[in-house]
């Protein structure tokens, strides 16, 4: 096999903030107007959580020699092996249902790009193309797969920015006063509601570890690529999404599935609202190719260490693991088929929520590790950093479960359900791999 080319610290900042605002930033303006413009309260205490998040995971990645194993290996330092498993089989499980949520808001921009409508069958036949496309494109390994979403992200940084500059000429204080609270919520359930779609669009801040078998120096580069990653993707949500809802009026926000396009259309005229639409399909489509190489890293580093099995870890000449794609690719394609439904925006959100709660649960086994993982690596109970890092680790770890139960209790009851899958494959897998 030859030498597999690894990507730059450049390269996985981009992917991880690629991974982020592709996949979140292009909904986000339609499911946030659902609760008003006090929203924004919402991304003061997701921005918060997700920066404790982002520190912990980078301390981690500095401290442990783990990181080709991902969040699973920070676990592995509290709850040893099965830590390990659960943490890894929960954020493949979300991948899955996050990447087949993706495929849908693409297929969403271009409906409204090429002024079609699609009935639910024919959305879902859609959205397994653009997941087969996806896929297939990362055969060719993972250098390219950073060269592709580095030229693609532009697709959302051009608008995105033109947005958060240029859009205050557009921007009418009123309009966004009228729409601080439509449905008259109460304070805290306003922000509970919101939660669960910010914390959506910073879902991608760790992919950073899960990929840090595939870069240079990964104990310098990878709390680089998270805290540079988080920052820029936090300063482009809170941005965009607010001005938009100064721009455009609440209702209009509401219905669209192309909503930076409707404010483009409100901003010019139709024909920049397409062309803006076309950017934001082709960005949202180099964020999934990220994540489905992501995915298919996450079964491969869980294959290596025993909790798959093998064929997940075989990979060709470019170091893509091509057999764990294929059969991960089938799966998404029986979800597709699962979860049509005659409403694109509640397919959507379903998804969204089981994937943030599935998401959630290495969140909490790699926070509940964080005091553990610098006992082993030397550093003293007494000193700065031990300290800050547990204090951070706990306020994450409190966030992330408050998050789930912002999900609701049917997605709740789902990942609950995903968790004893996870104990089963588990003690199912033989005894040698197991153990130990």
């Amino acid at each position: 096999m030859a030498d597999e080319k690894k990507m730059t610290v450049f390269q996985l900042t981009v992917m991880t903030t690629v991974n982020m605002i592709g996949s979140g930033v292009i909904m986000l303006p339609s499911k946030l107007a659902e609760v008003g413009t006090m929203s924004v309260l919402s991304w003061m205490v997701t921005l918060t959580g997700a920066l404790c998040l982002a520190y912990v995971f980078a301390r981690c990645g500095m401290l442990t020699d783990n990181t080709q194993n991902g969040m699973g290996g920070y676990a592995e330092y509290a709850f040893g092996r099965s830590g390990n498993m659960m943490a890894n089989f929960t954020y493949a499980i979300s991948l899955v249902l996050a990447n087949t949520a993706m495929a849908v808001s693409i297929v969403g921009y271009g409906e409204m790009a090429l002024g079609i409508r699609l009935k639910p069958t024919q959305v879902a036949i859609a959205a397994m193309m653009v997941l087969a496309i996806s896929m297939v494109a990362n055969f060719f390994g993972s250098h390219y797969t950073g060269m592709i979403s580095s030229i693609t992200v532009w697709g959302v940084i051009i608008p995105v920015l033109f947005l958060c500059t240029a859009g205050w000429f557009w921007f009418s204080p009123h309009t966004y006063v009228q729409a601080w609270n439509p449905h008259q919520m109460g304070f805290f359930k306003g922000i509970s509601v919101s939660i669960p779609i910010t914390l959506w669009a910073f879902l991608g801040l760790e992919s950073a570890v899960a990929n840090s078998d595939s870069v240079n120096d990964p104990k310098r580069n990878v709390p680089i690529a998270i805290i540079g990653g988080t920052i820029a993707a936090g300063t482009i949500y809170i941005a965009s999404t607010n001005l938009i809802q100064g721009i455009v009026n609440n209702g209009s926000i509401v219905k669209s599935t192309a909503p930076f396009g409707t404010a483009f259309t409100y901003m010019f005229n139709s024909r920049i609202g397409v062309l803006v639409m076309v950017l934001l399909t082709l960005s949202c489509w180099g964020s999934l190719l990220t994540w489905q190489f992501t995915l298919a890293e996450v079964f491969r580093s869980s294959a290596k260490a025993g909790y798959f099995p093998k064929i997940f870890e075989r990979r060709n000449r470019f170091g893509a693991p091509v057999w764990g794609m294929l059969i991960i690719l089938a799966g998404q394609l029986l979800l597709s088929l699962m979860t049509i439904s005659p409403n694109l925006n509640a397919q959507f959100n379903d998804l969204v929520d089981l994937a943030v709660v599935t998401n959630l649960i290495p969140y909490i086994l790699s926070m509940g590790a964080a005091r553990q993982l610098q006992l082993s690596a030397g550093l003293s109970s007494s000193s700065p950093n031990f300290k800050v890092t547990n204090f951070l680790a706990l306020l994450a770890g409190i966030y992330s479960i408050y998050s789930m139960y912002s999900c609701g209790l049917l997605s709740l009851d789902l990942g609950a359900g995903v968790i004893f899958i996870g104990w089963l494959v588990y003690g199912l897998m033989p005894h040698e791999a197991a153990q130990d």
